[in-house]
């Protein structure tokens, strides 16, 4: 990939899709440069509906490193098409290789917001697990386009404590929300969203004097907010029994995968 991005406006970023060489046009804004009245309307629902959800006093958001990052304007965002096209993982590609470039840059509670375009009828009526196959769908196609080498130190089998999604040779902890999710509300949003944070974001935070007492106020914050218990696979980085990808889609109950989808895909590219 090359090209030169500008991360407050639209433009224009050259990538090679198979023997081709294309232009994909990508926004990685932040939300207070974004130009609203320019928006195409899913995208400008899509960023006031994730605004709302953040800044509700009444039900705060579990995720109290998150609601900082929001505050803090250190987090990133970007707008995909329908996530089952080709078109959508170029996008989604263009952006996370300007993210990884520019993320420590962006503050110490950076994440990159994704929305998908998701409106059609045809998502609406898709159930969680359906979303679940989705989601794996486009981590799988979106590693091929993946020109940098998967860092040595995190290990290429999911089914290690260690082991972490990587692009552009920078691990990263994918969450994913979905319209289909209800009970499970910290999952929920009317749009298929991403919410991809470096894992030098999470080490920081983890280093802090308070990262336990947050932690604490996390899972209080969660048992308040979901009308079920915490997911039994939340757990923390590094723990023996801890798989990241188990944490990346939760289901709306506590039933999960047995085996990680992405672990055969890793093996066709090193």
């Amino acid at each position: 990939m090359e090209g030169d991005i500008h991360l407050w406006s639209p433009a224009s970023h050259t990538m090679d899709v198979g023997e081709k060489r294309r232009t994909v046009t990508i926004m990685l804004t932040q939300r207070d440069e974004v130009d609203r009245d320019a928006l195409p309307l899913w995208q400008r629902e899509a960023l006031e509906m994730f605004e709302a959800k953040m800044r509700d006093k009444n039900e705060p958001f579990p995720c109290v490193p998150a609601t900082q990052g929001f505050y803090l304007n250190h987090f990133r965002y970007g707008f995909v098409g329908n996530p089952r096209e080709a078109s959508a993982i170029e996008e989604l590609a263009a952006l996370m290789t300007e993210f990884t470039k520019n993320s420590r840059q962006f503050g110490k509670y950076t994440s990159l917001i994704i929305f998908f375009e998701t409106s059609s009828d045809d998502f609406r009526s898709l159930t969680v697990e359906q979303f679940e196959q989705l989601f794996w769908d486009v981590l799988n196609r979106l590693h091929q386009f993946d020109e940098s080498a998967w860092p040595s130190h995190i290990p290429q089998d999911p089914h290690h404590p260690l082991w972490e999604f990587c692009f552009h040779g920078e691990p990263y902890f994918v969450f994913c929300a979905t319209p289909a999710h209800a009970k499970r509300k910290s999952r929920s949003f009317p749009y298929c969203m991403l919410a991809i944070t470096p894992r030098w974001v999470l080490q920081q935070f983890r280093a802090s004097p308070s990262a336990a007492k947050v932690q604490a106020e996390i899972r209080k914050r969660l048992e308040r907010y979901d009308s079920i218990p915490a997911h039994p696979h939340l757990n923390s980085y590094g723990h023996d029994e801890n798989y990241e990808w188990l944490q990346y889609f939760l289901r709306d109950d506590q039933t999960s995968l047995s085996k990680c989808p992405f672990h055969a895909h890793l093996r066709g590219k090193q």
